[in-house]
């Protein structure tokens, strides 16, 4: 009786260790994690296309999280989505000039936004606008497109 016991308490274990894995790698996959909330400042971006990006996606300089998105809306007058994003103060020489893209990262199609530091001397501040942006590459149109162009080179 007190093998089957000792078995029931290490599957138990087993099994509790594994529920434990699970919930941190939803919670890392999720990007619940998320940065240290530390001071911050706010800045938003326009982009005619955000496909596949969410609130608490990551913003990267040079492949690093300084920040992450914060709100998602659509400005009514020009119809482009409206990116608010908290970068941390740690990364507050980031020069106005700077642009902003969406790219895809990782096995799971993860989109982020990548700030690419221009050259002006002035830096981004609370409430700055973006205003050099690449909204995100849709796969569809690039198919459909390819395959558009295929068809016109076979009726020549």
């Amino acid at each position: 009786m007190s093998n089957s016991r000792t078995l029931e308490i290490a599957v138990g274990i087993f099994v509790a260790v594994g529920i434990a894995a699970l919930l941190v790698l939803a919670v890392n996959v999720s990007n619940v994690g998320g940065l240290s909330s530390g001071s911050q400042y706010t800045i938003r971006a326009n982009f005619d296309n955000i496909s596949g990006l969410k609130t608490r996606s990551a913003v990267a300089i040079a492949g690093v999280t300084v920040g992450r998105v914060v709100n998602i809306s659509v400005d009514p007058i020009t119809f482009e989505a409206v990116v608010e994003m908290t970068i941390n103060s740690s990364f507050s020489e980031v020069p106005v000039d700077s642009s902003a893209g969406i790219y895809t990262a990782g096995l799971l199609g993860e989109k982020y936004i990548g700030i690419e530091p221009g050259g002006a001397p002035d830096f981004l501040e609370e409430g700055s606008v973006i205003r050099l942006t690449q909204s995100s590459i849709v796969l569809e149109k690039l198919i459909s497109q390819f395959l558009f162009s295929q068809s016109n080179d076979d009726k020549k």
